[in-house]
């Protein structure tokens, strides 16, 4: 990639920077992996640093609720995808800077692919499916990866994948060794986040990825950075190689792993919209439960949704229901779905159990 001079002047007058690092800046390729709060701010980084090829991978659409911390986005966005959007701004911002968009959800038979075509991957997705697939799937191809993650007012940043000083290679694996159940510990959807703070720690991240390719500093690898918006803390702590958990050799491997997301005809409840909800509610035998926390907002005010935390779940089930149907409901239809895996294994094909797709976020009209 030729790039010009003069709009990046600024960083090529820093001392150890130069044209040398500006010309690593346009040779590399970066695969952005969510297009969310934390990869829109390093994205915007990334483009304007003059980093020479970006992928961003994402299936997502741009929703209202989105715009608090994805500053890529306007109001008239939503409803659009938002790597198409994506795109857009960062070419305005520089067209300089080879943009490919991925539309899809990245699994186990695309990975590999995807993967392969870049220097450096960053993980700024919000799910634990994605998270250890791609770790796994970059350790395998001895890809350089940046880790980001937020949940209410704290963020992490790590690098893995590279060998340190005593010539180590760690991965995700090495802090968190198995991947927790669906709904065992919350996103940032379910947990809620201060919009800001992915902004701090995607900045941040962009900022380790410009250090990794133009070869300055020191940057985070193996090494956990944690930061605390309310107290303006941080601190890192050092990662070590460990051997409580196997990693995939080869594909096959890999994509033999079931790391969810997978086997949906398996389960045994059903998902179903707001508007399938309504229906089944007019039937007298339809028992429907709130397993949102108490704390949660927006407060549900229909008496006959009876709000029982997933936390509080074990005491119902210890009950037996009379309701032939069973539906579960939360913020965004993650822990309903738990709920209705618990309580398909007590009931079996001996009630319908169902769970509401998108949550009351998506279905916001109709509670």
């Amino acid at each position: 990639m030729r790039y010009n001079n003069e709009r990046y002047s600024r960083q090529l007058i820093l001392q150890g920077f130069g044209e040398p690092a500006q010309s690593r800046l346009a040779d590399a390729r970066v695969l952005v992996i969510g297009a969310g709060g934390l990869g829109c701010p390093a994205l915007q980084y990334l483009v304007s640093s003059g980093v020479g090829s970006i992928g961003i991978i994402d299936d997502d659409i741009v929703s209202v609720s989105n715009l608090h911390r994805q500053v890529l986005f306007t109001t008239d966005d939503i409803g659009r995808l938002k790597v198409e959007v994506s795109s857009e701004r960062l070419q305005r911002i520089n067209p300089e800077v080879d943009i490919t968009i991925y539309p899809f959800k990245i699994d186990s038979s695309n990975v590999i692919e995807v993967l392969n075509g870049y220097d450096f991957i960053f993980d700024g997705s919000d799910n634990f499916t994605a998270r250890y697939l791609v770790n796994d799937a970059s350790t395998l191809l001895k890809k350089p990866l940046i880790f980001a993650a937020v949940s209410g007012y704290e963020g992490q940043l790590a690098i893995f994948n590279i060998a340190g000083e005593r010539d180590e290679r760690t991965n995700y694996r090495d802090l968190f060794p198995i991947q927790p159940k669906d709904g065992e510990i919350l996103n940032c959807a379910e947990n809620g986040v201060l919009g800001v703070l992915p902004g701090i720690i995607g900045a941040m991240a962009a900022g380790e990825i410009i250090k990794l390719i133009t070869k300055i500093g020191r940057p985070l690898i193996n090494t956990l950075r944690h930061y605390n918006l309310l107290s303006g803390e941080q601190y890192e702590m050092n990662i070590s190689p460990g051997a409580n958990y196997t990693l995939p050799k080869t594909k096959a491997e890999l994509s033999s792993i079931q790391y969810g997301d997978v086997d949906q005809d398996a389960e045994n409840y059903t998902e179903i919209s707001a508007i399938d909800l309504k229906s089944l509610r007019e039937q007298s035998t339809t028992l429907v439960i709130d397993v949102r926390e108490r704390h949660e907002y927006p407060k549900l005010h229909d008496k006959e949704i009876l709000p029982v935390p997933l936390s509080e779940l074990e005491s119902l089930l210890a009950k037996d229901i009379s309701e032939q149907n069973i539906v579960f409901l939360c913020q965004h239809g993650i822990r309903s779905a738990t709920a209705a895996e618990l309580f398909n294994e007590k009931y079996g094909d001996l009630k319908n159990i169902y769970s509401v797709k998108g949550g009351i976020t998506k279905w916001s009209n109709y509670f």
